[in-house]
Order: structure tokens, then sequence, then C-alpha cells
């Protein structure tokens, strides 16, 4: 074997969770198996969901046709209270040799039956707990990456479910991000058209002039050159920065926020030797032309950035958080609680997101420092 070629035997696996138990999280992960989609990897898949509901699932799939065939996959108990991480990675070690099963399923039990679309609170505890296993189980190097599946919000808070500092529950990206003590992430997007990071997230218009403060955009660009470079192996990526206002502001006459704000933070990334825009109006950032020299895209917000990115590939699209001590990428839709064990649900965006994690944490291996 070669300087840095690593086994498949030795490859940490990708740990994808399941998330909300009445949506689709099971059904599209079935529906990778049943195609043999999961070998694709070569690296061992680990997926956390509660055993009885997962047969049960891949039952109500197989009975509406979705799924022509039934995988079958391999269940370890483990005990969600106390994870010992030397323990179970012994277990799945051992057991991972047969070949013939799609992945290893972490059994973590829901505290009521699951229906398929009919969402209980009860189990939105089951819900939190996976988050807390795969950030353990990331954090501790014994899973390469997190692939999260679809979770509702609206049940773990109406449950009670809160995040470290004490407030309601809000998402994945502000869950990872408290349990491993990160200041500030950056929700990135990215399909095979382009990749865009988001300065703000999920506020209101209105609030996000407040919001493009000289922190929040520098945190920002820091990061995501950061990730770029050691998660994307880009050691000089080339950045293009949208204005907040129409025209980049025009000059100032549509708005200041690029002169006083923006542009001076960009500048000290340039002076730094970033191959990174000044801030550029977003109606003509978003072309062929600009995008043929860009490896990624920082929009001041939400609505700014990521329609102009779905509408070249809404199901080809994954989810990344940047700034996280290991790699986590997520599926790019939600729960679809009408389609949950009745067929039509769509596995395209689980599968970018695992090919993604497994490109990362590829990259990660073949970078990682020889002992």
């Amino acid at each position: 074997m070669k300087k840095n070629e690593i086994s498949i035997q030795e490859k940490q696996p990708l740990l994808l969770t399941t998330g909300e138990p009445a949506g689709i999280g099971m059904d599209v992960v079935l529906l990778l198996a049943a195609e043999n989609k999961l070998q694709d990897f070569q690296r061992p898949i680990w997926v956390t969901a509660d055993a009885t509901a997962m047969q049960t699932r891949a039952d109500e799939l197989m009975a509406t046709g979705a799924l022509k065939r039934c995988p079958t996959w391999q269940t370890i108990n483990i005990d969600t209270d106390d994870v010992n991480t030397e323990h179970l990675t012994k277990q799945v070690t051992q057991q991972n040799a047969d070949a013939d099963h799609a992945f290893i399923l972490l059994n973590i039990p829901c505290a009521a039956p699951v229906s398929c679309g009919q969402i209980n609170i009860s189990n939105s505890a089951m819900v939190a707990k996976q988050l807390e296993i795969a950030h353990t189980l990331a954090t501790n190097k014994t899973a390469a990456a997190i692939v999260t599946g679809p979770l509702q919000k609206s049940a773990l808070i109406e449950a009670g479910i809160k995040l470290l500092d004490g407030t309601m529950f809000s998402g994945h990206t502000e869950f990872f991000m408290q349990q491993s003590g990160c200041e500030k992430v950056v929700m990135m997007l990215a399909n095979q058209a382009m990749k865009v990071a988001l300065v703000t997230t999920h506020l209101p218009l209105k609030d996000v002039p407040a919001a493009i403060t000289s922190d929040n955009v520098r945190q920002t660009v820091q990061i995501v050159v950061d990730d770029m470079r050691e998660k994307f192996g880009l050691m000089q990526p080339r950045i293009l920065v949208c204005g907040l206002n129409p025209h980049a502001g025009e000059g100032g006459h549509l708005g200041v926020e690029e002169i006083d704000i923006i542009n001076p933070v960009l500048k000290e990334f340039i002076k730094a030797g970033v191959d990174i825009s000044e801030a550029m109006p977003a109606d003509t950032l978003f072309t062929p032309k600009h995008l043929a020299n860009c490896d990624a895209v920082i929009a001041m917000y939400h609505d700014q950035g990521l329609p102009v990115l779905k509408s070249h590939g809404f199901g080809d699209t994954v989810n990344l958080t940047l700034g996280l001590p290991y790699i986590r990428t997520s599926v790019d839709h939600g729960t679809a609680l009408d389609l949950a064990g009745r067929g039509g649900a769509s596995a395209t965006s689980l599968y970018q997101a695992l090919v993604m994690a497994n490109e990362m944490a590829d990259r990660s291996i073949v970078n990682r420092p020889l002992a």
C-alpha cells in the first residue's frame, strides 16, 4: 500500500441521522440501500433510527412498490445514555465484515410507535438523541462525517427540547455549533453549479441590515476561506461577494453598507493575499461569466443567494455547515410528511450529501499527517 493510501477497512464511517421518524428520513435511506448506492462510498455507513420503525417503514414501502426489494442491515443496540465510542467502534468493526448488509443501524428507540406522516412529540427526545450521538462520534473521530436527514423543528420546540444555551431548539446548525463550542458557523449550500455561503441566514428581511456588521462579515469570510482550504482542498479559493444593496449600493446612492462595512473588511483579506472580490451587484455576480472563475459565493442574506443556486439544481443541492471541527452535510429538503411510507420521495439530495461528505472525508485522510 502506498503512502497515505487507506484501505476501505481502515476508513471511518459516514454517520447518517434519519431525523424525524414520521418523515421521509428512513424512506430515502432505504431507497438508496435497495439500489446498492450506499456501497458507492467504499466506507461503512452507520444510520441512527428506531430499529422497529425502520423495519416497518421498509415493509410499507415494499407494499407500495417504491422498494423493489427490501435491503438488509445489521442492528446494534446502544446505550443511549452512555455512548462508549471505543466499545461501539469495536462492535461495528467486527460486524461490518458482512458485505451482504447495506448499512449498520444504531438503534435509538422511540418512546411511542411511529405512524407515517403523523408527528408525535413524544419521539422528539429520540430525534435530539440522534444528534447528540452523532456529535459525540464525530468529535471523537469515530465517524468521519455527519450527514443529517430532515427533522421537524416545530416538534422539538413543542416538546421543550432546548439547546445548550437554554434557548428553544432552532435547527441542526445551531445545535452542532453550540455542542462544538463554536462562536459562529456558516451555512453553505452547494450543487454542481455553484457553492453559496451566507452571512445571515433565517432572518426577516427588515433585520438583515443590522446584522451586516464588520465582525459578522469578517468571521464569515474567514470561515469560508479556512474550510475551502481544509475541507475542499482549495489552497487559494476564488471567492466572489455580493453587496447588500441593489447595484452594490451604486456608490452610496442606494445604500452605504458596502462603503462603510463590507468593502473595508474585504480589503483586509485582499491585502492578506486572499483571492476575493469587493462587494459586487448580486444581479450580475450570478452570471456564467463570473461563476466560471469562482469557487464560492458569499451572499449577505438567505434569499439573495439561495434562489439562484436552487434554480440550478434543487434536487441536487447539499447543505453544509462550515466552521465546525468536523464535517457535516445535510439534505436540502424537509420531512415531507405527506410522502412518508407512501412512495414518491426522492433520495437524490441525500445521495449528493453523502457524496460530498465522503469526498471531504477522503480528502482529510489523504492530507492527514503520517505518524
